[in-house]
């Protein structure tokens, strides 16, 4: 089994899918290892996605991910980041897969309802951005 991070991102909150992402995920066979609801500030939304500083559309990301409360969650399955990944579809929702979380509650490629891993390497890390070492334990 390996780990992974995912959030649900304020669009999806305050549409009220949140609920709806996470049976979907654990429907998916996903078991969920950690969870927490929290409003990120600019400063720690711009350090999560430091990666893309610079790119054009950074700043709206950053302005996004501190517009309303996100579900940051640790999941558990076997090859996590790459199942995620094919759960949640692409990332213009318009592309996505027929049945995945973006497809069904994305509003638009900016607005695409969830965040996942891209690697272990970044699930690793991205884990550590939001849970602690005590919450980790047993991971």
């Amino acid at each position: 089994m390996s780990h992974t991070l995912a959030i649900i991102k304020p669009d999806a909150v305050e549409s009220g899918n949140a609920g709806k992402i996470l049976a979907h995920l654990e429907t998916a066979g996903f078991a969920i290892r950690a969870l927490r609801l929290t409003t990120l500030n600019q400063a720690q939304a711009g350090a999560f996605y430091a990666v893309h500083q610079g790119r054009p559309f950074y700043d709206e990301l950053v302005e996004f991910m501190t517009s309303g409360p996100v579900v940051p969650l640790v999941l558990e399955a076997d090859d996590a980041v790459a199942k995620l990944r094919e759960t949640i579809g692409a990332t213009d929702p318009a592309e996505a897969a027929a049945g995945t979380v973006r497809k069904l509650y994305a509003e638009s490629k900016g607005r695409n309802a969830i965040h996942a891993s891209d690697s272990d390497a970044n699930a690793e890390t991205e884990i550590a951005f939001f849970f602690s070492t005590h919450e980790r334990l047993g991971l």
